[in-house]
């Protein structure tokens, strides 16, 4: 195999030119007859009996050039880019430029490779101080949710019914004084402000008791679903057998030792208290971290090749169908659901993509710059997190990621560090950093993306330079790394990236 570099017009672009010697062509030209000829007829032959030469010439002489070009070329391309140097960051546009027997087998591959980047301002970046105070509003909330969810179900007795209590009761529509299909319900649950039914129709029900009967009229809406009903007004005879309330728990000693380890109400709220306030002092590290990094983009300069930009939407688009499958859902219903389609959903990546690019290249050569090192010891620490997410041995971590992964780890580490830098670095006050344009897909995907489980095992791979250690801030976003070629045909076209 030899290989040549030609740099494009456009920048940060090269074409790699590869050649596979007409031997090694020949070759796979055999391994592809060897797998394939149990599945050829050739009149004359038992099946599979039939020789190279008599199925060329049946069926013409290039019948296995796809297999053998698709047996060759991730190979060839993987060695040359290694060999070459070039630090690629594109998924390679394929393609085929000479094929046939007896001859060298010739292909391209065009790719992107890592900008350079020009840093400007990026040790004492201002950024607005945030707000870490915690409020005794925000303890009181924390602990009515915890009243809430050990509330008990009551039956009340002696009032009448209210916004938040939960009902049966029997009820018959009628529109122009006719019973409609549909509209008759016994012994039907029904939560009063759930706005399950019709508007007004849950209000007439407040203020009744237990036994009542009584009329609720109300309109069906214009758009509503059955065409017969919509916009008329119809009138609900109701019966109200039951009523029940959740009754919350008083905010007690007791209470405080059912729901924690704590023995007094005093220590329960002081912790809550705790725990709000390292939510918040985390989230506003996250806050000052962005807005550091999204200053230090907005005054460096770099060019982002377009190949660099869609292979990091690809690879964001496969991880976001990864986690909502896990879920149960697959990326067609996610579409039906959010009215979506597939274009849609990928330009609407673009932005955050963009941003992961930006935010990896800016913090890498921060690392560069500040010659930040990782050392032996902030692997290992890094590796025991993983080993005790993953409840694993840390040997078996190792064997699982391989000496690719542990490299990508390292460097991760490293952007780690510089993104921890430049946070330590930046002067808080009233100044705010402007703040970046780049926004999230869609804010569905950001919830299904919350949702998704949190942790996988690692998976051991060989065509991507990926790294089971992501952080959630942008200072682990990786730019994509090389990739193989994927199956091409032999025709002489280009390959776009998918």
């Amino acid at each position: 195999m030899s290989f040549k570099v030609e740099n494009l017009e456009a920048k940060n672009m090269v074409k790699l030119v590869i050649e596979c010697s007409a031997e090694n062509f020949d070759k796979a030209i055999v391994k592809a007859y060897n797998k394939r000829k149990n599945q050829i007829s050739i009149p004359g032959f038992r099946k599979g009996k039939a020789p190279l030469n008599m199925v060329e010439k049946m069926y013409g002489s290039g019948v296995f050039y796809e297999d053998a070009a698709n047996e060759l070329m991730p190979d060839a391309y993987e060695q040359a880019a290694k060999e070459s140097g070039l630090e690629i960051v594109s998924q390679p546009e394929v393609d085929v430029i000479q094929v046939e027997k007896g001859k060298a087998f010739i292909f391209s591959a065009t790719v992107a490779t890592k900008p350079e980047v020009t840093l400007g301002e990026y040790k004492g970046v201002k950024v607005e101080k945030a707000n870490v105070e915690v409020t005794d509003e925000e303890v009181n909330e924390e602990i009515d949710r915890a009243r809430k969810q050990n509330a008990r179900t009551i039956t009340v007795e002696g009032r009448p019914a209210k916004d938040g209590d939960k009902t049966v009761i029997d009820f018959e529509g009628f529109v122009d004084g006719k019973a409609f299909e549909g509209g008759k319900g016994t012994d039907y649950p029904l939560t009063l402000g759930s706005h399950s039914f019709i508007d007004g129709f849950e209000d007439q029900i407040v203020g009744k008791n237990v036994g009542d009967s009584f009329d609720v009229n109300v309109t069906f809406p214009k758009n509503y679903q059955a065409k017969e009903l919509a916009g008329k007004p119809a009138v609900f005879k109701v019966t109200l057998k039951e009523l029940k309330a959740e009754e919350l728990p008083e905010a007690d000693d007791e209470f405080a030792q059912d729901v924690s380890d704590f023995d007094t109400f005093k220590e329960y709220k002081e912790d809550i208290k705790k725990n709000i306030l390292v939510r918040k002092e985390n989230e506003a590290k996250r806050v000052k971290e962005d807005a550091v990094i999204a200053s230090i983009i907005e005054s460096s300069k770099m060019d982002i090749p377009e190949a660099m930009l869609n292979t990091q939407v690809r690879q964001m688009a496969e991880e976001f169908a990864e986690r909502i499958q896990q879920q149960g859902l697959s990326v067609d219903q996610y579409f039906k659901f959010t009215g979506m389609n597939s274009q849609t959903f990928l330009d609407n990546l673009r932005p955050e993509a963009e941003k992961r690019i930006q935010s990896r290249l800016v913090l890498e050569a921060i690392v560069k710059a500040e010659k930040i090192e990782v050392s032996d010891k902030d692997l290992e620490e890094e590796l025991d997190k993983m080993a005790k997410a993953y409840s694993m041995e840390v040997s078996k971590i190792k064997e699982m990621l391989g000496d690719e992964q542990l490299e990508a780890i390292k460097k991760d580490i490293a952007v780690s560090k510089a993104a921890d830098f430049v946070t330590e670095n930046a002067k808080e006050g009233k100044a705010a950093a402007k703040k970046s344009t780049a926004k999230k897909t869609t804010a569905k995907a950001e919830k299904a993306e919350e949702e998704a489980p949190a942790e996988e095992k690692p998976k051991k791979t060989a065509a991507k330079k990926t790294t089971a250690a992501k952080k959630t801030t942008a200072k682990a976003e990786e730019a994509p790394a090389e990739e193989k070629p994927k199956k091409t045909t032999t025709r002489k076209t280009t390959k776009k990236a998918e």
